[in-house]
């Protein structure tokens, strides 16, 4: 089964880029450089964010239909990221590395089906959701800190 991976739009986040620390601060929003190469998972390109590179670690309501389920949780946006992830039948790195939280929604936004997998493991994991017909949609999440990490849909 074909399954497309998208990363989220950067479009809420560009007023942010470039605002002082203070300013930042005032929505909630704080600056952060990456102090290596693989431990800030980047939410729109779907990329580990280089070394030395700002991101800006705030809150994102991940799921916001009217449900018991609804959440939000603090993810990484790389300052300056435009373009976001879309690809189908692929997973990008920071997802392979990591053990992965996946939850298949129904079509009225509640759990369905659920799993934790190894990254490697991920694609056979969301085809195995999506053999489930109620599953709708699928959220990434890293098991770890639970952070949001991406959306997963049918292709």
């Amino acid at each position: 089964m074909s399954f497309r991976i998208t990363g989220l739009d950067p479009k809420p986040f560009l007023s942010l880029y470039g605002l002082d620390d203070a300013a930042l601060k005032a929505r909630g929003v704080v600056r952060m450089q990456a102090s290596d190469d693989t431990g800030y998972p980047e939410r729109v390109e779907l990329r580990n964010a280089s070394c030395g590179e700002s991101l800006l670690l705030l809150n994102y309501l991940h799921q916001p239909a009217d449900t018991p389920y609804r959440s939000s949780h603090a993810i990484f946006v790389r300052e300056g990221a435009t373009v976001p992830y879309d690809a189908c039948d692929e997973v990008p790195e920071p997802l392979r590395a990591r053990t992965i939280s996946l939850r298949g929604f129904d079509r009225k936004h509640y759990i369905a089906d659920a799993l934790v997998v190894n990254g490697e493991q991920l694609a056979d994991a969301i085809e195995r959701l999506f053999a489930t017909e109620s599953v709708s949609y699928l959220h990434a999440h890293y098991a770890g800190y639970g952070c949001y990490a991406a959306r997963v849909d049918r292709a």
